[in-house]
């Protein structure tokens, strides 16, 4: 496994090394000591799997406050994804800048989402899989979002969503979320 940092500091694409023969392949997807020289030292406490079944469903952005903060690890395991992740840490010189990459079954890697992101997806086939490991128990007072339609985010999906909840469509766009927070001279990119 080996693992290329993206320009949001602290998160990381890690690319698997699939061991194959006739019976297929088989994968790590994780393991803590690759892990811990990337300074990722967490215990993962949760797992979820997530069934998709249609293309252009979209999920996200999904956070949880402090003291409920995650680090999470998500690879897709069937079908392909764009996966999403904006940084939202105040103080990091990256605030509210967006990384974005195409996960699927095909390309072996995975997303490392660290604490004080927000994360989210839009499936780009039907039945796509997508598997998350967790560093924190959801804790559904701490759970919260941000609108993939907010235009300060400026997030460029590859096609419009046509199946998202209404609970993700829902959450506020910036200016409600950060209140008290001078967002309007920031500069924001999408670095997918």
């Amino acid at each position: 496994m080996t693992f290329t940092e993206t320009p949001l500091k602290g998160a990381y694409v890690a690319h698997l090394s699939p061991y194959k023969d006739n019976r297929g392949i088989f994968e790590r997807i994780y393991c803590k000591e690759e892990f811990r020289t990337i300074g990722i030292n967490q215990e993962f406490v949760q797992m979820n799997y997530a069934v998709n079944k249609s293309k252009l469903t979209f999920r996200g952005f999904h956070f949880q406050y402090i003291p409920h903060c995650e680090t999470k690890l998500v690879t897709c395991v069937n079908g392909r994804i764009i996966d999403t992740i904006i940084d939202i840490r105040r103080n990091s010189p990256t605030f509210l800048q967006s990384f974005s990459i195409e996960l699927s079954d095909q390309e072996p890697q995975s997303v490392i989402v660290p604490e004080g992101f927000a994360h989210g997806y839009i499936t780009l086939e039907d039945n796509s899989c997508i598997f998350y490991l967790h560093t924190t128990y959801y804790e559904p007072s701490a759970a919260r979002g941000l609108n993939y339609k907010d235009p300060l985010l400026n997030i460029k999906l590859k096609e419009t969503p046509k199946i998202i909840s209404e609970h993700d469509q829902s959450f506020p766009f910036l200016d409600s979320a950060f209140k008290g927070i001078d967002i309007s001279n920031l500069k924001l990119e999408n670095n997918g």
